[in-house]
């Protein structure tokens, strides 16, 4: 066994036990989308030494990038009861400047409003994902055209496709066959699951029309049935397991 394949061992056999698991693990021996990288380089630093955690990105531009201060410690508590990952209580809050960004192997942004990265942001935040790093983007109704501009100059090359039915992300710990969860109505549109691939690698998982990160948050926030916000925090399961286990 190597030493990246036992840390992921580590990070997620708990899972193995699970019924509902789509975790495949054999002589451990764990199929996984990728393995952990021993390489010191490795500028993400491996979440079993860093503080386990989401990052919530302070973006500038306008936008409210702190709406739904539950919705984070909700999912983080998820995690860590569903999984067994000794993931913190609170999300840590970063910019793109952040030393601490280099900590969290997960980086969430959301919000209603615009959102603006300067030059040196889209450099930085291009390196953070070259080397091990993901971003879950949440459209809150509301940023989806100024995201899609400014992701697209973090990667003009990396255009945002729709991510597959059958990729990891839909089925690492809980099966979603037909993809993101609708969580909020809104304008009725159907729920899409878009990303931006470096190799085989998913860095950028953008949800849209879903309204995910809401079904995070306390359900008497916005009288969520029970059925939803367990659906929202079974794909944010998934997108957090995919995101740490997908390190290059």
């Amino acid at each position: 066994m190597t030493r990246s394949t036992a840390l992921l061992c580590a990070l997620l056999v708990p899972l193995a036990g699970r019924p509902d698991c789509g975790l495949w693990i054999s002589d451990c021996g764990l199929a996984a989308p990728a393995a952990v990288s021993s390489n010191p380089q490795s500028a993400i630093r491996n979440p079993r030494l860093a503080a386990l955690t989401i990052g919530r990105l302070h973006y500038d531009g306008g936008g409210d990038w702190y709406t739904g201060p539950s919705k984070l410690p909700n999912l983080l508590a998820a995690i860590r009861q569903r999984t067994g990952l000794a993931v913190a209580a609170r999300e840590r809050v970063v910019t793109l400047s952040s030393p601490e960004l280099w900590d969290v192997p997960y980086l969430y942004m959301t919000g209603h409003g615009n959102v603006h990265f300067s030059d040196e942001d889209t450099q930085t935040l291009r390196r953070y994902l070259e080397q091990g790093g993901f971003l879950h983007a949440d459209d809150d109704y509301g940023m989806d055209k100024s995201f899609r501009r400014e992701i697209a100059r973090v990667f003009p090359d990396h255009p945002l496709v729709e991510v597959p039915l059958s990729h990891p992300v839909y089925h690492v710990v809980y099966d979603f066959p037909k993809g993101i969860p609708k969580i909020h109505e809104h304008d009725g549109l159907p729920a899409q699951g878009f990303g931006i691939f470096l190799g085989d690698r998913l860095v950028v998982y953008y949800s849209y029309q879903s309204d995910l990160g809401d079904g995070w948050e306390d359900p008497e926030v916005h009288h969520d049935p029970p059925e939803l916000h367990e659906a929202a925090l079974r794909m944010g399961v998934n997108l957090f397991t995919y995101a740490v286990s997908a390190l290059p």
